[in-house]
């Protein structure tokens, strides 16, 4: 399928890369929470990764050995209206590959694979000290349905 960022492709993924979604989904929190454990993802990816939650990965053109940028949909239901949506589990993109318009391609084709399958909202979650993706989602039309508080115990 055609991707609109020169230079990059995108292809689906398939259930048997789960190790290189667990590493992703792993770069991903390392980068952003520090996080250092990650057997949950491991965990994460085993319960939800299915032909019902799609997988894109970019790659350089012609196609490098590894991916440099990712978006995983899982499916959510809207606790107000209880109708199934898509829910981004993740979006990555590699740190030398960024503001080239590869999470802006990535989401509007989630976007489409949504619409296509009849949801009408796509959900995401996005921690509050990522400025750089908040400004992104927003840009897109992103905006805030809920907050999600927590408390250390």
């Amino acid at each position: 399928m055609a991707f609109p960022v020169a230079g990059y492709g995108v292809r689906r993924g398939s259930r048997s890369e789960r190790s290189l979604l667990v590493k992703f989904l792993s770069q991903t929190y390392q980068e952003i929470a520090g996080t250092q454990t990650f057997h949950h993802l491991t965990q994460t990816v085993d319960r939800h990764l299915s032909e019902q939650t799609p997988l894109w990965w970019v790659e350089t053109e012609p196609a490098s050995q590894s991916p440099v940028g990712c978006l995983w949909l899982g499916n959510a239901v809207d606790q107000q209206r209880g109708d199934r949506h898509s829910y981004v589990l993740v979006l990555y993109v590699s740190p030398a590959h960024r503001r080239r318009g590869i999470a802006t391609a990535l989401l509007h084709q989630a976007q489409a694979w949504a619409k296509a399958r009849g949801d009408y909202q796509i959900g995401l979650q996005v921690f509050v000290d990522n400025p750089g993706a908040i400004a992104l989602y927003q840009k897109l039309g992103y905006q805030t349905h809920s907050l999600w508080l927590t408390k250390p115990l």
